[in-house]
C-alpha cells in the first residue's frame, strides 16, 4: 500500500483520543490502584510519574516515529526501515504479543459484561463477603457463561475494526473516551463524599517514603511501561495512520497525561470507597469483581438505588476501558494480515476475531473445568499472562529503544520528531540519550525483576 493511499485519522483530537484509548484499560483501573496500595501510596505515584517522563514518553515517541515514517503495520515497519535485517522479528513479536494478549484479556473484559448485568438487576444486594467470593468463583468456573461474554466482547471489537480507521477506530474513541471520563468524574465525586473517605484520600496524597526500596522503583517503572501499552505494536500501528503534521512529542505527552489521569482518578474511586468501609484495596483481580461490589453495598446500602446505579456505572466504565484496549490490539494483528498477506480488511478481521475466540475459550476453560491442566504450575490463562507481560512486552520495549537509539538513521528520527524541521524540540539530544542508555537499562531491570531474579 502506497504511503499516500494509506488511511489516516481525520483529526488531531481523533489521534489523541484513539492513542489514549489504546493505553487506557484494565491496567489503569485495577493494576494501578493495586500497585499503589502495595508500594507506599503517594510515594509510588510520584515515582510512577517520573518513570512516565523518563521512560514512557521517550519510548512512545520512538514507536510513533517508527510507525508514521514507515506507514506500515508494526511488522512491515521494521522491514521498511531495516530491510534485510533481523529487526523484522521485533515487529512480528509485537503482532504475536498483541494477538496473545487480546485472547486472554478478552476473557476478563467479558466478565465486565456479566457484572453489568448483575449490577443492573440488583444482583449484589444483600450478599455477604463470602457470597461475593462464591458468586465470582462460580461464574469464572462455569463452562459456558464466561465464554458467551468473551464472544460478545470480541464481536463488539470486531464491529469497530471492520468499520476502518476513521469511521471505526477514531469515531468510537471520540464517543467512548469522553463517556469514560464522565463516568470517572461521577464515581470519583461519589467516592470522596463518603464518610471516612479522607483516609483513602490521604493515602493517595501523602507520600510514605519509608516503604520505597528498589522493588518499589522497579514496580513503578513496570507499571508505567505496561500502562502505556508500550512494546506490543499498538502505538506503532496507530502512528502509521497519523497525518504528516501530527506533533509526535506533544501527542505522546498528551496520551501519557490522559493515561495517568485515568489511573489517578481510578485511585480516587477505589481508595476512599474502600477505606470508608474498612477494606484495604490490595487484592488482585478480586478487587474488581469481589471487593468492590462488596464496597458499593456497604457504602451505599442505605440508598439501594444509588448502590445499583454506581455499581452499574463502574462496570460500564470497566467495559469501555477494556474495549478501547481490545480495539487497538485487534488492529495490530488485522493491519498485519491485511497488508503483509494482501487480505481484504474484513477477512483479516474475521481471522483475528475467530483465532482470539478459539484461544480465549481455552483460556477461559483453564480457569474452570480445565484448571487441573497446568504447565509449571500455571494454567493456560496464566501462561499467556506471564509470557506476554513478563517476557514479550519488556523485550519489545527494549528492542524499540535499541533500534531507535542505535540503529535508526538519526536524521530520519530527527525529521520525524520535528516534522521535517518545522517544529522545535529542545530535548532531542536528551531523547536520544534516554533511548540509548536510560531506557534499555531501565527495561532490562524490569525484565530481570519480573522474572524474579532481582530482589529489593
Amino acid at each position: 500500500m502506497a504511503r499516500d493511499d494509506r488511511a489516516n485519522f481525520g483529526s488531531k483530537l481523533g489521534v489523541i483520543l484513539a492513542s489514549a484509548g489504546s493505553a487506557v484499560g484494565l491496567g489503569n483501573i485495577w493494576r494501578f490502584p493495586f500497585e499503589t496500595g502495595n508500594n507506599g501510596g503517594a510515594a509510588f505515584i510520584l515515582i510512577y510519574l517520573v518513570c512516565v517522563l523518563l521512560l514512557g514518553i521517550p519510548i512512545m515517541i520512538a514507536e510513533f516515529s517508527i510507525g508514521r515514517h514507515s506507514r506500515a503495520n508494526t511488522a512491515g515497519a521494521y522491514q521498511r526501515l531495516a530491510p534485510g535485517t533481523q529487526w523484522r522479528w521485533v515487529g512480528r513479536m509485537g503482532v504475536l504479543t498483541g494477538f496473545l494478549i487480546l485472547s486472554y484479556y478478552s476473557v476478563v473484559a467479558g466478565w465486565t459484561l456479566e457484572y453489568i448485568g448483575e449490577a443492573a438487576g440488583n444482583g449484589f444486594a444483600g450478599k455477604t463477603a463470602e457470597e461475593f467470593i462464591d458468586s465470582f468463583n462460580s461464574f469464572v468456573g462455569h463452562p459456558f457463561r464466561p465464554i458467551l461474554w468473551l464472544v460478545l466482547f470480541l464481536l463488539a471489537t470486531h464491529y469497530v475494526i471492520v468499520k476502518g480507521v476513521e469511521k471505526g477506530i477514531e469515531k468510537s474513541a471520540k464517543i467512548m473516551m469522553p463517556v469514560l471520563f464522565l463516568l470517572l468524574l461521577v464515581l470519583t465525586a461519589c467516592s470522596i463524599s463518603l464518610p471516612g473517605a479522607g483516609a483513602g484520600i490521604e493515602f493517595l496524597l501523602k507520600p510514605d517514603f519509608s516503604k520505597v526500596d528498589s522493588t518499589v522503583l522497579l514496580n513503578a517503572t513496570g507499571q508505567a511501561f505496561f500502562s502505556l501499552s508500550l512494546g506490543m505494536g499498538c502505538l506503532c500501528t496507530y502512528a502509521s495512520y497519523f497525518r504528516d503534521d501530527t506533533n509526535l512529542p506533544r501527542t505522546a505527552f498528551n496520551v501519557a497525561a490522559i493515561d495517568t489521569l485515568v489511573a489517578i482518578l481510578a485511585g480516587f474511586i477505589i481508595f476512599p470507597a474502600a477505606f470508608s468501609v474498612g477494606i484495604q484495596p490490595d487484592a488482585g483481580p478480586s478487587l474488581l469483581f469481589i471487593t468492590l461490589p462488596n464496597v458499593f453495598q456497604q457504602a451505599f446500602g442505605s440508598l439501594p438505588w444509588l448502590a445499583v446505579l454506581l455499581s452499574l456505572l463502574f462496570y460500564v466504565l470497566l467495559a469501555l476501558a477494556s474495549l478501547t484496549s481490545t480495539i487497538s490490539m485487534h488492529e495490530v494483528v488485522t493491519a498485519y494480515l491485511h497488508e503483509e498477506f494482501n487480505l481484504p480488511r474484513s477477512k483479516a478481521a474475521r481471522l483475528v476475531t475467530s483465532g482470539c475466540i478459539l484461544l480465549g475459550i481455552f483460556c477461559s476453560l483453564s480457569l474452570g473445568v480445565g484448571k487441573e491442566y497446568t504447565l509449571f504450575g500455571l494454567t493456560l490463562f496464566d501462561i499467556f499472562d506471564f509470557l506476554t507481560a513478563k517476557i514479550m512486552l519488556p523485550l519489545g520495549g527494549l528492542f524499540i529503544a535499541l533500534f531507535t537509539g542505535w540503529y535508526l538513521d538519526k536524521q530520519l528520527f530527527r525529521s520525524e520528531v520535528t516534522n521535517n524541521g518545522t517544529l522545535k524540540f529542545a530535548f532531542y539530544k536528551t531523547l536520544v540519550f534516554v533511548l540509548r542508555y536510560i531506557a534499555p537499562i531501565g527495561i532490562a531491570a524490569i525484565f530481570i525483576n519480573e522474572l524474579g531474579l532481582l530482589k529489593g
